[in-house]
């Protein structure tokens, strides 16, 4: 009976040690995630025309930046988390398109783009692997708008340095990503955002363009839960 009974409670003991063992490397209710990594944004540009007076189909592409990327996750249910993404401004080169495509670069923009997501995180909470999708609002702020030489001579040619600015947006992002646990306490992430953004360039010249960028967000980051 003795026996019996020390065994039981070595199973017993067991698997409270296992239980104990998977709460803590869960991302369950009341933690925090917190990742730092990588990301790059690839603008997928469709380009409106530059208003008159200007030669006709005058267009612009941009191209793509990668910046370091730090997340802060609070998760509020088991399975519900809400995120905030931040990270250094992304600087891009404005080059021309349609009509004066081939003039090379015409200008270059830096972008800071904070986004709030909330996520829905599936599997158990102490699932080795748990996908995820997210929806949230992106705040577009654009800063240090510089136009070069051949943006003078596009659009303002004899005349004084064109400049320009463009508007800051309001914009919604979706998510999809996943996280593979490494330890207790750290993982690694990667994910995917798509933000629907537009925006409007305003020239010094008076002449405006409607731009679409709606970029296309890849990352990969390690994190930590506490």
């Amino acid at each position: 009976m003795t026996k019996r009974f020390n065994r039981a409670a070595q199973l017993l003991a067991l698997a409270a040690a296992m239980t104990a063992a998977s709460a803590a490397s869960a991302q369950s209710s009341g933690n925090w995630l917190v990742t730092a990594g990588i990301n790059k944004i690839t603008p997928k540009v469709d380009s409106g025309n530059v208003s008159a007076p200007s030669l006709p189909n005058t267009k612009a592409d941009i191209d793509a930046d990668t910046k370091p990327r730090v997340a802060l996750a609070y998760m509020v249910t088991d399975n519900l988390s809400a995120e905030l993404d931040l990270g250094m401004p992304y600087k891009h080169n404005l080059s021309g398109a349609g009509a004066i495509e081939g003039t090379g670069k015409i200008g270059t923009a830096e972008v800071l783009p904070p986004t709030a997501f909330v996520q829905y995180r599936f599997l158990a909470p102490n699932a080795m692997f748990r996908p995820y999708v997210g929806a949230g609002l992106t705040y577009a702020y654009f800063q240090k708008e510089t136009g070069s030489a051949k943006l003078t001579a596009i659009l303002n040619p004899g005349g004084p340095a064109t400049t320009f600015k463009l508007d800051n947006k309001l914009a919604g992002s979706v998510q999809v990503g996943g996280t593979v646990r490494i330890n207790e306490r750290w993982f690694a992430d990667a994910t995917v955002i798509k933000t629907f953004l537009k925006t409007t360039a305003h020239y010094s010249t008076g002449q405006t363009q409607d731009v679409t960028l709606n970029p296309l967000s890849v990352s990969v980051s390690i994190g930590y839960k506490f």
